[in-house]
Protein backbone atom coordinates (compact mmCIF):
# COMPACT_ATOMS: atom_id res chain seq x y z
CA UNK A 1 0.00 0.00 0.00
CA UNK A 2 1.11 3.37 -0.87
CA UNK A 3 2.43 5.96 1.72
CA UNK A 4 1.12 9.40 1.21
CA UNK A 5 4.16 10.50 0.51
CA UNK A 6 4.62 7.98 -2.49
CA UNK A 7 1.33 8.91 -3.71
CA UNK A 8 1.26 9.55 -7.69
CA UNK A 9 0.44 12.98 -8.89
CA UNK A 10 -2.87 14.43 -8.96
CA UNK A 11 -2.34 17.26 -10.98
CA UNK A 12 -0.89 18.66 -14.14
CA UNK A 13 1.59 21.13 -12.06
CA UNK A 14 2.01 18.59 -9.48
CA UNK A 15 3.74 16.70 -11.78
CA UNK A 16 5.90 19.30 -13.19
CA UNK A 17 6.88 20.18 -9.30
CA UNK A 18 7.91 16.41 -8.95
CA UNK A 19 10.07 17.01 -12.38
CA UNK A 20 11.91 19.70 -11.41
CA UNK A 21 12.39 18.54 -8.08
CA UNK A 22 13.77 15.39 -8.72
CA UNK A 23 16.07 17.19 -11.26
CA UNK A 24 17.41 19.65 -9.36
CA UNK A 25 21.07 19.29 -9.29
CA UNK A 26 21.40 18.85 -13.00
CA UNK A 27 19.37 21.84 -13.99
CA UNK A 28 21.84 23.68 -11.90
CA UNK A 29 24.45 22.63 -13.69
CA UNK A 30 22.23 22.79 -17.25
CA UNK A 31 21.57 26.55 -16.21
CA UNK A 32 25.22 27.69 -15.02
CA UNK A 33 26.72 25.64 -18.54
CA UNK A 34 24.04 27.46 -21.05
CA UNK A 35 24.06 30.92 -19.15
CA UNK A 36 27.89 31.00 -19.93
CA UNK A 37 27.01 29.55 -23.31
CA UNK A 38 24.75 32.64 -23.88
CA UNK A 39 27.38 34.99 -22.08
CA UNK A 40 30.08 34.18 -24.21
CA UNK A 41 27.76 34.39 -27.49
CA UNK A 42 26.65 37.96 -26.23
CA UNK A 43 29.86 38.87 -24.76
CA UNK A 44 31.21 38.55 -28.92
CA UNK A 45 30.29 41.30 -30.13
CA UNK A 46 31.02 42.98 -27.70
CA UNK A 47 34.90 41.90 -27.77
CA UNK A 48 34.28 43.25 -31.28
CA UNK A 49 33.30 46.93 -30.37
CA UNK A 50 36.19 46.74 -27.68
CA UNK A 51 38.98 45.45 -30.22
CA UNK A 52 37.67 48.11 -32.76
CA UNK A 53 37.61 50.94 -30.16
CA UNK A 54 41.22 50.23 -29.14
CA UNK A 55 42.81 49.71 -32.01
CA UNK A 56 42.00 52.73 -33.46
CA UNK A 57 43.49 54.30 -30.58
CA UNK A 58 46.18 51.83 -30.16
CA UNK A 59 47.67 50.75 -33.35
CA UNK A 60 49.89 47.92 -31.65
CA UNK A 61 50.47 44.20 -33.05
CA UNK A 62 50.28 43.29 -28.96
CA UNK A 63 46.74 44.61 -28.57
CA UNK A 64 45.53 43.21 -31.42
CA UNK A 65 47.08 39.40 -30.52
CA UNK A 66 45.27 40.14 -27.00
CA UNK A 67 42.32 40.54 -28.96
CA UNK A 68 42.53 37.45 -30.86
CA UNK A 69 43.36 35.72 -27.84
CA UNK A 70 40.23 36.87 -25.76
CA UNK A 71 38.12 35.51 -28.82
CA UNK A 72 39.55 32.55 -28.82
CA UNK A 73 38.77 31.92 -25.10
CA UNK A 74 35.31 33.52 -25.70
CA UNK A 75 34.66 30.96 -28.66
CA UNK A 76 35.96 27.94 -26.73
CA UNK A 77 33.98 28.76 -23.50
CA UNK A 78 30.72 29.01 -26.10
CA UNK A 79 31.79 25.88 -27.39
CA UNK A 80 32.55 23.83 -24.74
CA UNK A 81 30.16 25.36 -22.55
CA UNK A 82 26.85 24.42 -25.30
CA UNK A 83 28.30 20.52 -25.46
CA UNK A 84 28.43 19.83 -21.83
CA UNK A 85 25.04 21.82 -20.89
CA UNK A 86 23.40 20.07 -23.32
CA UNK A 87 24.22 16.47 -22.54
CA UNK A 88 23.70 17.22 -18.90
CA UNK A 89 20.32 18.42 -19.37
CA UNK A 90 19.28 15.99 -21.89
CA UNK A 91 20.28 12.96 -19.88
CA UNK A 92 18.01 14.34 -17.51
CA UNK A 93 15.17 15.18 -20.08
CA UNK A 94 15.66 11.47 -21.14
CA UNK A 95 15.62 9.83 -17.81
CA UNK A 96 12.90 12.02 -16.05
CA UNK A 97 10.90 10.91 -19.66
CA UNK A 98 11.66 7.09 -18.57
CA UNK A 99 10.27 7.34 -15.53
CA UNK A 100 7.04 8.77 -15.92
CA UNK A 101 6.50 6.28 -19.06
CA UNK A 102 6.96 3.80 -16.28
CA UNK A 103 4.89 5.61 -13.99
CA UNK A 104 1.98 5.83 -16.58
CA UNK A 105 2.52 2.19 -17.40
CA UNK A 106 2.14 0.57 -14.73
CA UNK A 107 -0.77 2.53 -13.36
CA UNK A 108 -2.05 1.63 -16.90
CA UNK A 109 -1.82 -1.79 -16.11
CA UNK A 110 -3.46 -1.91 -13.09
CA UNK A 111 -7.67 -1.77 -13.15
CA UNK A 112 -9.18 1.29 -12.53
CA UNK A 113 -12.47 2.54 -11.88
CA UNK A 114 -14.79 1.91 -14.69
CA UNK A 115 -15.94 5.19 -14.34
CA UNK A 116 -12.68 6.54 -15.70
CA UNK A 117 -12.98 6.07 -19.50
CA UNK A 118 -9.31 5.09 -20.37
CA UNK A 119 -8.45 2.79 -23.04
CA UNK A 120 -5.51 1.04 -24.17
CA UNK A 121 -5.13 3.59 -27.19
CA UNK A 122 -5.04 6.48 -25.02
CA UNK A 123 -2.83 4.70 -22.68
CA UNK A 124 -0.49 3.89 -25.03
CA UNK A 125 -0.21 7.63 -26.47
CA UNK A 126 0.03 9.35 -22.83
CA UNK A 127 2.64 6.83 -22.04
CA UNK A 128 4.89 7.94 -25.01
CA UNK A 129 4.25 11.41 -26.47
CA UNK A 130 2.49 12.53 -23.45
CA UNK A 131 5.87 11.41 -20.86
CA UNK A 132 8.20 13.02 -23.63
CA UNK A 133 6.65 16.40 -23.60
CA UNK A 134 6.25 17.10 -19.94
CA UNK A 135 10.19 15.71 -19.07
CA UNK A 136 10.96 18.64 -21.93
CA UNK A 137 10.40 20.84 -18.89
CA UNK A 138 13.61 19.83 -17.50
CA UNK A 139 15.50 21.50 -20.89
CA UNK A 140 12.90 24.66 -21.15
CA UNK A 141 13.74 26.13 -17.60
CA UNK A 142 17.24 26.45 -17.85
CA UNK A 143 17.02 27.31 -21.56
CA UNK A 144 14.69 30.11 -20.24
CA UNK A 145 17.10 31.28 -17.60
CA UNK A 146 20.54 31.37 -19.81
CA UNK A 147 18.22 33.52 -22.44
CA UNK A 148 17.24 35.64 -20.00
CA UNK A 149 21.02 36.41 -18.84
CA UNK A 150 22.21 36.66 -22.57
CA UNK A 151 19.07 39.14 -22.57
CA UNK A 152 20.55 41.00 -19.78
CA UNK A 153 24.39 41.05 -20.50
CA UNK A 154 23.41 42.78 -23.44
CA UNK A 155 21.13 45.16 -21.71
CA UNK A 156 23.77 46.01 -19.31
CA UNK A 157 26.79 46.39 -22.35
CA UNK A 158 24.64 48.70 -24.38
CA UNK A 159 23.83 50.69 -21.14
CA UNK A 160 26.93 51.29 -20.50
CA UNK A 161 27.37 52.60 -23.70
CA UNK A 162 23.95 54.53 -23.55
CA UNK A 163 21.34 53.88 -20.83
CA UNK A 164 18.69 54.31 -23.67
CA UNK A 165 20.08 51.39 -25.23
CA UNK A 166 20.32 49.20 -22.35
CA UNK A 167 16.24 50.61 -21.46
CA UNK A 168 15.41 49.99 -24.99
CA UNK A 169 16.45 45.98 -25.49
CA UNK A 170 14.78 45.56 -21.12
CA UNK A 171 11.39 47.29 -22.07
CA UNK A 172 11.68 45.62 -25.80
CA UNK A 173 11.91 42.21 -24.29
CA UNK A 174 9.16 42.83 -21.60
CA UNK A 175 6.76 44.23 -24.18
CA UNK A 176 7.14 40.82 -26.58
CA UNK A 177 6.92 38.55 -23.58
CA UNK A 178 3.73 39.96 -22.10
CA UNK A 179 2.31 39.62 -26.02
CA UNK A 180 3.70 36.09 -26.40
CA UNK A 181 2.44 35.00 -23.19
CA UNK A 182 -1.24 35.67 -24.26
CA UNK A 183 -0.96 33.72 -27.33
CA UNK A 184 0.64 30.33 -25.72
CA UNK A 185 -2.40 30.26 -23.93
CA UNK A 186 -4.03 29.72 -26.97
CA UNK A 187 -1.26 26.52 -28.21
CA UNK A 188 -1.52 24.90 -24.44
CA UNK A 189 -5.53 25.13 -24.79
CA UNK A 190 -5.37 23.45 -28.76
CA UNK A 191 -2.07 20.94 -28.20
CA UNK A 192 -4.55 19.61 -24.94
CA UNK A 193 -7.33 18.98 -27.24
CA UNK A 194 -5.07 17.66 -30.13
CA UNK A 195 -3.71 15.21 -27.69
CA UNK A 196 -6.83 13.96 -26.56
CA UNK A 197 -7.98 13.71 -30.33
CA UNK A 198 -5.03 11.90 -31.01
CA UNK A 199 -5.22 9.53 -27.82
CA UNK A 200 -9.22 8.98 -29.33
CA UNK A 201 -7.88 7.74 -32.65
CA UNK A 202 -5.21 5.56 -31.10
CA UNK A 203 -7.53 3.67 -28.95
CA UNK A 204 -10.08 3.19 -32.19
CA UNK A 205 -7.14 1.94 -34.06
CA UNK A 206 -6.34 -0.89 -30.80
CA UNK A 207 -9.92 -1.96 -30.44
CA UNK A 208 -10.44 -2.32 -35.01
CA UNK A 209 -6.88 -4.13 -34.75
CA UNK A 210 -8.45 -6.48 -31.66
CA UNK A 211 -11.50 -7.44 -32.97
CA UNK A 212 -10.15 -7.82 -36.70
CA UNK A 213 -11.19 -11.18 -37.17
CA UNK A 214 -14.80 -10.83 -36.04
CA UNK A 215 -15.20 -7.94 -38.42
CA UNK A 216 -13.73 -9.99 -41.18
CA UNK A 217 -16.27 -12.46 -40.26
CA UNK A 218 -19.67 -10.03 -40.61
CA UNK A 219 -18.60 -7.91 -43.06
CA UNK A 220 -17.92 -5.13 -41.12
CA UNK A 221 -14.94 -3.60 -42.58
CA UNK A 222 -16.13 -0.98 -44.26
CA UNK A 223 -18.29 0.30 -41.15
CA UNK A 224 -14.91 0.15 -38.97
CA UNK A 225 -12.96 2.28 -41.52
CA UNK A 226 -15.70 4.97 -41.55
CA UNK A 227 -15.66 5.21 -38.15
CA UNK A 228 -11.95 5.54 -37.60
CA UNK A 229 -11.89 7.72 -41.22
CA UNK A 230 -14.21 10.45 -38.76
CA UNK A 231 -11.84 10.12 -35.21
CA UNK A 232 -8.62 10.63 -37.41
CA UNK A 233 -9.96 13.57 -39.75
CA UNK A 234 -10.99 15.22 -36.29
CA UNK A 235 -7.33 14.40 -35.03
CA UNK A 236 -5.99 15.97 -38.68
CA UNK A 237 -8.33 18.66 -38.24
CA UNK A 238 -7.26 19.83 -34.98
CA UNK A 239 -3.57 19.38 -35.49
CA UNK A 240 -3.48 21.98 -37.95
CA UNK A 241 -5.15 23.98 -36.32
CA UNK A 242 -2.09 23.69 -33.66
CA UNK A 243 0.22 24.48 -36.89
CA UNK A 244 -1.70 27.56 -37.79
CA UNK A 245 -1.55 29.03 -34.20
CA UNK A 246 1.87 27.61 -33.72
CA UNK A 247 3.28 28.85 -37.14
CA UNK A 248 1.27 32.94 -35.66
CA UNK A 249 3.30 32.49 -32.79
CA UNK A 250 6.57 32.02 -34.26
CA UNK A 251 5.61 34.38 -37.13
CA UNK A 252 4.77 37.08 -34.34
CA UNK A 253 7.79 36.18 -32.12
CA UNK A 254 10.10 36.33 -35.40
CA UNK A 255 8.65 39.94 -36.05
CA UNK A 256 8.76 41.25 -32.69
CA UNK A 257 12.33 40.47 -32.18
CA UNK A 258 13.52 41.68 -35.45
CA UNK A 259 11.92 44.74 -34.72
CA UNK A 260 13.59 45.35 -31.28
CA UNK A 261 16.67 44.61 -32.76
CA UNK A 262 16.17 47.24 -35.66
CA UNK A 263 14.98 49.55 -33.19
CA UNK A 264 17.87 49.00 -31.35
CA UNK A 265 20.59 48.99 -34.86
CA UNK A 266 18.83 52.45 -35.89
CA UNK A 267 18.77 53.79 -32.25
CA UNK A 268 22.87 52.97 -31.89
CA UNK A 269 23.41 54.27 -35.52
CA UNK A 270 21.40 57.41 -34.68
CA UNK A 271 23.17 58.00 -31.02
CA UNK A 272 27.00 57.08 -33.56
CA UNK A 273 25.65 60.02 -35.73
CA UNK A 274 25.12 62.33 -33.54
CA UNK A 275 28.39 61.67 -31.60
CA UNK A 276 27.02 60.49 -28.40
CA UNK A 277 28.70 57.15 -28.85
CA UNK A 278 31.55 56.03 -30.11
CA UNK A 279 32.29 54.12 -33.16
CA UNK A 280 33.53 50.94 -31.34
CA UNK A 281 29.89 51.35 -29.07
CA UNK A 282 28.03 51.25 -32.31
CA UNK A 283 30.03 48.22 -33.80
CA UNK A 284 28.77 46.49 -30.37
CA UNK A 285 25.48 47.89 -30.53
CA UNK A 286 24.68 46.65 -34.01
CA UNK A 287 26.52 43.11 -33.25
CA UNK A 288 24.43 42.63 -30.09
CA UNK A 289 21.19 43.43 -32.32
CA UNK A 290 22.10 40.95 -34.16
CA UNK A 291 23.44 38.27 -32.01
CA UNK A 292 20.39 39.01 -29.17
CA UNK A 293 17.82 37.45 -31.90
CA UNK A 294 19.01 33.72 -30.88
CA UNK A 295 18.47 34.20 -27.09
CA UNK A 296 15.36 36.40 -27.89
CA UNK A 297 13.75 33.52 -29.73
CA UNK A 298 14.70 30.78 -27.03
CA UNK A 299 13.22 33.26 -24.77
CA UNK A 300 9.94 33.81 -26.90
CA UNK A 301 9.77 30.23 -27.52
CA UNK A 302 9.37 28.96 -23.93
CA UNK A 303 6.60 30.08 -22.67
CA UNK A 304 5.08 28.14 -25.59
CA UNK A 305 7.32 24.48 -24.40
CA UNK A 306 5.46 25.02 -20.91
CA UNK A 307 2.08 25.56 -22.32
CA UNK A 308 2.82 22.14 -24.47
CA UNK A 309 4.74 20.35 -21.30
CA UNK A 310 1.48 21.34 -18.94
CA UNK A 311 -0.92 20.51 -21.47
CA UNK A 312 0.95 16.59 -21.09
CA UNK A 313 1.11 16.77 -17.79
CA UNK A 314 -2.67 17.38 -17.30
CA UNK A 315 -3.17 14.37 -19.75
CA UNK A 316 -0.77 12.08 -17.78
CA UNK A 317 -2.60 13.02 -14.60
CA UNK A 318 -6.02 11.68 -16.13
CA UNK A 319 -3.61 8.13 -15.85
CA UNK A 320 -1.76 8.75 -12.84
CA UNK A 321 -5.00 9.90 -11.08
CA UNK A 322 -7.19 7.42 -12.31
CA UNK A 323 -9.01 5.53 -9.07
CA UNK A 324 -7.77 2.12 -8.71
CA UNK A 325 -11.01 -0.66 -8.67
CA UNK A 326 -10.39 -0.78 -4.86
CA UNK A 327 -8.69 0.17 -2.08
CA UNK A 328 -5.91 -2.68 -1.50
CA UNK A 329 -7.04 -4.06 1.93
CA UNK A 330 -3.99 -5.23 4.89
CA UNK A 331 -4.62 -8.02 4.89
CA UNK A 332 -3.17 -11.63 2.65
CA UNK A 333 -5.09 -14.70 2.02
CA UNK A 334 -3.82 -18.54 3.27
CA UNK A 335 -2.71 -20.46 0.94
CA UNK A 336 -4.31 -23.47 -0.31
CA UNK A 337 -8.06 -22.08 0.97
CA UNK A 338 -11.46 -22.84 -0.53
CA UNK A 339 -13.35 -20.39 -2.57
CA UNK A 340 -16.64 -19.16 -1.55
CA UNK A 341 -19.04 -17.22 -2.80
CA UNK A 342 -22.08 -15.73 -0.49
CA UNK A 343 -25.15 -14.27 -1.84
CA UNK A 344 -23.31 -12.33 -4.65
CA UNK A 345 -25.43 -10.19 -6.12
CA UNK A 346 -24.14 -8.03 -9.41
CA UNK A 347 -25.37 -8.00 -13.06
CA UNK A 348 -26.73 -11.49 -14.32
CA UNK A 349 -25.87 -12.48 -11.11
CA UNK A 350 -28.95 -12.90 -8.49
CA UNK A 351 -27.78 -14.10 -4.95
CA UNK A 352 -25.44 -16.39 -6.13
CA UNK A 353 -24.04 -19.14 -3.10
CA UNK A 354 -21.32 -21.53 -3.95
CA UNK A 355 -18.21 -23.23 -2.38
CA UNK A 356 -15.39 -25.35 -3.80
CA UNK A 357 -12.94 -27.13 -1.69
CA UNK A 358 -9.45 -26.47 -1.74
CA UNK A 359 -7.90 -28.86 -4.22
CA UNK A 360 -11.34 -29.34 -6.38
CA UNK A 361 -11.85 -29.32 -9.99
CA UNK A 362 -14.98 -27.53 -10.51
CA UNK A 363 -16.99 -27.10 -13.60
CA UNK A 364 -19.20 -24.05 -14.30
CA UNK A 365 -22.12 -24.32 -16.56
CA UNK A 366 -23.40 -21.09 -17.02
CA UNK A 367 -26.45 -20.70 -19.52
CA UNK A 368 -26.13 -17.33 -19.76
CA UNK A 369 -22.70 -16.02 -20.98
CA UNK A 370 -23.37 -12.96 -19.45
CA UNK A 371 -23.67 -14.38 -16.05
CA UNK A 372 -20.26 -16.08 -16.36
CA UNK A 373 -18.37 -13.08 -17.69
CA UNK A 374 -19.60 -11.24 -14.53
CA UNK A 375 -19.00 -13.97 -12.17
CA UNK A 376 -15.09 -13.91 -14.07
CA UNK A 377 -14.37 -9.83 -13.64
CA UNK A 378 -15.72 -10.07 -9.74
CA UNK A 379 -13.09 -12.71 -9.60
CA UNK A 380 -10.44 -10.86 -11.01
CA UNK A 381 -10.74 -8.01 -8.69
CA UNK A 382 -12.07 -5.88 -11.83
CA UNK A 383 -15.50 -5.10 -10.34
CA UNK A 384 -15.04 -2.92 -7.26
CA UNK A 385 -16.50 -4.90 -3.72
CA UNK A 386 -19.33 -1.32 -3.32
CA UNK A 387 -20.93 -2.35 -6.35
CA UNK A 388 -22.05 -5.59 -5.82
CA UNK A 389 -23.80 -7.17 -3.00
CA UNK A 390 -22.41 -10.13 -0.76
CA UNK A 391 -19.18 -11.36 -0.44
CA UNK A 392 -16.56 -13.45 -1.59
CA UNK A 393 -14.45 -15.46 0.28
CA UNK A 394 -10.88 -16.98 -0.09
CA UNK A 395 -9.52 -19.21 2.70
CA UNK A 396 -12.02 -17.58 5.14
CA UNK A 397 -11.51 -13.88 4.46
CA UNK A 398 -13.63 -11.48 2.19
CA UNK A 399 -12.13 -10.09 -0.67
CA UNK A 400 -12.63 -6.98 -0.01
CA UNK A 401 -10.25 -6.98 2.86
CA UNK A 402 -7.44 -8.82 0.93
CA UNK A 403 -4.77 -6.56 -1.31
CA UNK A 404 -5.39 -7.09 -4.96
CA UNK A 405 -1.87 -7.24 -5.46
CA UNK A 406 -1.77 -10.65 -2.61
CA UNK A 407 -5.23 -12.13 -4.49
CA UNK A 408 -3.48 -12.16 -7.98
CA UNK A 409 -0.43 -14.27 -6.26
CA UNK A 410 -3.12 -16.64 -4.80
CA UNK A 411 -5.37 -16.82 -7.77
CA UNK A 412 -5.37 -16.54 -11.27
CA UNK A 413 -8.12 -15.74 -13.44
CA UNK A 414 -7.37 -16.47 -17.29
CA UNK A 415 -9.99 -14.39 -19.54
CA UNK A 416 -11.39 -16.27 -22.76
CA UNK A 417 -9.56 -13.01 -24.82
CA UNK A 418 -6.44 -13.21 -23.37
CA UNK A 419 -3.62 -11.14 -25.46
CA UNK A 420 -1.09 -12.58 -27.13
CA UNK A 421 2.34 -10.87 -27.01
CA UNK A 422 4.72 -10.00 -29.95
CA UNK A 423 7.78 -12.06 -28.75
CA UNK A 424 8.30 -15.55 -28.65
CA UNK A 425 5.84 -19.14 -27.82
CA UNK A 426 8.22 -19.29 -24.60
CA UNK A 427 7.86 -15.05 -23.25
CA UNK A 428 4.35 -15.64 -23.84
CA UNK A 429 3.82 -19.06 -21.80
CA UNK A 430 5.97 -17.74 -18.76
CA UNK A 431 6.84 -13.77 -19.02
CA UNK A 432 9.35 -13.52 -16.03
CA UNK A 433 10.94 -16.96 -16.97
CA UNK A 434 10.49 -18.53 -13.91
CA UNK A 435 8.28 -20.73 -14.08
CA UNK A 436 9.00 -24.79 -12.95
CA UNK A 437 5.65 -25.75 -14.77
CA UNK A 438 6.76 -25.10 -18.62
CA UNK A 439 7.41 -28.52 -20.07
CA UNK A 440 3.94 -29.55 -18.70
CA UNK A 441 2.49 -26.76 -19.67
CA UNK A 442 3.10 -27.02 -22.99
CA UNK A 443 2.18 -30.65 -22.90
CA UNK A 444 -1.26 -30.11 -20.89
CA UNK A 445 -2.07 -27.60 -23.38
CA UNK A 446 -1.26 -30.09 -26.57
CA UNK A 447 0.58 -27.07 -28.27
CA UNK A 448 3.20 -29.68 -28.63
CA UNK A 449 2.20 -29.92 -31.95
CA UNK A 450 3.05 -25.83 -32.60
CA UNK A 451 6.16 -26.51 -30.76
CA UNK A 452 7.21 -29.10 -33.19
CA UNK A 453 6.26 -27.55 -36.57
CA UNK A 454 9.20 -25.31 -35.95
CA UNK A 455 12.78 -25.45 -36.00
CA UNK A 456 13.63 -23.03 -33.23
CA UNK A 457 10.69 -24.57 -31.13
CA UNK A 458 9.48 -22.89 -27.93
CA UNK A 459 11.75 -19.61 -29.23
CA UNK A 460 9.66 -19.54 -32.39
CA UNK A 461 8.62 -15.69 -33.16
CA UNK A 462 4.97 -14.87 -32.14
CA UNK A 463 3.78 -11.28 -34.00
CA UNK A 464 1.90 -9.01 -32.25
CA UNK A 465 -1.60 -10.28 -30.65
CA UNK A 466 -0.73 -13.44 -32.21
CA UNK A 467 -1.13 -12.64 -35.74
CA UNK A 468 1.06 -15.92 -37.19
CA UNK A 469 -0.93 -18.00 -34.75
CA UNK A 470 -4.21 -19.50 -35.75
CA UNK A 471 -7.75 -19.34 -33.28
CA UNK A 472 -6.75 -22.56 -32.10
CA UNK A 473 -3.05 -21.89 -31.72
CA UNK A 474 -3.85 -18.60 -29.68
CA UNK A 475 -6.62 -20.82 -27.48
CA UNK A 476 -4.02 -22.82 -26.42
CA UNK A 477 -1.04 -20.87 -26.05
CA UNK A 478 -3.51 -18.73 -23.35
CA UNK A 479 -3.86 -22.18 -21.95
CA UNK A 480 -0.40 -23.01 -21.39
CA UNK A 481 0.47 -19.62 -19.74
CA UNK A 482 -2.21 -19.66 -17.25
CA UNK A 483 -0.86 -23.75 -16.31
CA UNK A 484 2.92 -23.02 -16.23
CA UNK A 485 1.65 -19.73 -13.45
CA UNK A 486 0.88 -22.58 -11.10
CA UNK A 487 -1.11 -20.79 -8.80
CA UNK A 488 -2.81 -22.10 -5.69
CA UNK A 489 -6.38 -21.07 -7.75
CA UNK A 490 -6.95 -20.93 -11.03
CA UNK A 491 -10.18 -20.02 -12.92
CA UNK A 492 -10.66 -20.59 -16.78
CA UNK A 493 -13.05 -19.12 -18.97
CA UNK A 494 -14.04 -21.21 -22.07
CA UNK A 495 -10.62 -22.44 -22.69
CA UNK A 496 -11.38 -24.54 -25.27
CA UNK A 497 -13.77 -23.77 -27.24
CA UNK A 498 -11.68 -22.61 -30.83
CA UNK A 499 -9.62 -26.20 -30.77
CA UNK A 500 -11.44 -29.63 -32.25
CA UNK A 501 -13.07 -32.17 -30.11
CA UNK A 502 -10.34 -34.57 -30.23
CA UNK A 503 -7.76 -32.00 -28.66
CA UNK A 504 -10.62 -30.70 -26.59
CA UNK A 505 -11.41 -34.02 -24.70
CA UNK A 506 -7.04 -34.45 -24.07
CA UNK A 507 -6.84 -30.81 -22.60
CA UNK A 508 -9.89 -31.96 -20.52
CA UNK A 509 -7.86 -34.63 -19.10
CA UNK A 510 -4.35 -32.41 -19.24
CA UNK A 511 -6.25 -30.32 -17.20
CA UNK A 512 -7.58 -32.05 -14.34
CA UNK A 513 -4.00 -34.03 -14.14
CA UNK A 514 -2.28 -31.08 -14.71
CA UNK A 515 -4.10 -29.33 -11.73
CA UNK A 516 -4.26 -32.40 -9.28
CA UNK A 517 -4.16 -31.42 -5.62
CA UNK A 518 -4.90 -27.48 -6.48
CA UNK A 519 -8.10 -25.33 -6.55
CA UNK A 520 -9.49 -25.49 -10.46
CA UNK A 521 -12.84 -23.39 -11.63
CA UNK A 522 -13.59 -23.48 -15.14
CA UNK A 523 -16.26 -21.79 -17.16
CA UNK A 524 -17.08 -24.11 -20.17
CA UNK A 525 -20.24 -25.41 -21.65
CA UNK A 526 -17.80 -28.33 -23.29
CA UNK A 527 -18.49 -31.67 -22.59
CA UNK A 528 -15.52 -33.36 -22.31
CA UNK A 529 -14.12 -30.64 -19.77
CA UNK A 530 -17.60 -30.78 -17.75
CA UNK A 531 -16.50 -34.46 -17.77
CA UNK A 532 -13.40 -34.12 -16.30
CA UNK A 533 -14.33 -32.01 -13.69
CA UNK A 534 -14.83 -33.42 -10.09
CA UNK A 535 -18.56 -31.22 -9.97
CA UNK A 536 -20.99 -29.51 -11.90
CA UNK A 537 -22.10 -26.16 -11.10
CA UNK A 538 -25.63 -25.62 -13.42
CA UNK A 539 -25.38 -20.97 -13.38
CA UNK A 540 -28.82 -20.33 -14.51
CA UNK A 541 -30.75 -17.00 -13.84
CA UNK A 542 -28.01 -15.63 -11.65
CA UNK A 543 -27.82 -18.65 -9.41
CA UNK A 544 -26.62 -22.31 -8.75
CA UNK A 545 -29.65 -24.21 -10.19
CA UNK A 546 -28.25 -27.70 -9.80
CA UNK A 547 -24.93 -29.51 -8.90
CA UNK A 548 -23.42 -32.89 -9.42
CA UNK A 549 -21.46 -35.36 -11.97
CA UNK A 550 -21.56 -34.33 -15.10
CA UNK A 551 -22.82 -37.90 -16.43
CA UNK A 552 -25.67 -37.81 -13.31
CA UNK A 553 -26.80 -34.62 -14.77
CA UNK A 554 -26.81 -35.45 -18.35
CA UNK A 555 -28.73 -38.19 -17.00
CA UNK A 556 -31.60 -36.57 -14.83
CA UNK A 557 -31.28 -32.62 -16.34
CA UNK A 558 -33.12 -32.30 -19.53
CA UNK A 559 -32.28 -28.55 -19.61
CA UNK A 560 -28.63 -29.09 -18.92
CA UNK A 561 -28.69 -31.93 -21.34
CA UNK A 562 -30.10 -29.33 -24.23
CA UNK A 563 -27.83 -27.03 -23.20
CA UNK A 564 -24.29 -29.04 -23.24
CA UNK A 565 -24.80 -32.51 -25.32
CA UNK A 566 -23.56 -31.52 -28.64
Amino acid sequence: MKTPDTQPPRRGAAILRTALRRNVGAMVWGTVLMGLYQAGETSFPIALGLIVEYTLQDRSPGSLGLAIGALAVIITTVSLSWRFGMRVLQKANTTEAHRWRVQVAECGLQPVDRDVDLKSGEVLTIATEDADSTADIIEVVPLLISSLVAVLVAAVALGLADVRLGLLVIVGTVVILSILSVMSKRIGASTQEQQARVARAGAKVADLISGLRPLHGFGGNHAAFVSYRKVSTEAKQQAVTVARVNGVYAGAALALNAVLAAAVTLTAGWLAFDGQISIGALVMAVGLAQFIMEPLKMFSEMPKYVMMARASAERMALVLAAPPVTTPGPERPSAGGDLEIDGVRYGALAGLKMRVAAGEFVAVAAYQPRAAADFASILAVNVPPDDYEGAVRIGGQELAGLSVEAVRELMLVNPYDAEIFAGTLRTNIDPSGTSRMLPEAVEASMLTDVVALHREGLDHGVRDRGANLSGGQRQRLSLARALAADSDVLVLHDPTTAVDAVTEQLIARNIAKVRRGRTTVVFTSSPAVLDAADRVLVLADGVIAAEDTHRNLLATDEAYCLAVAR
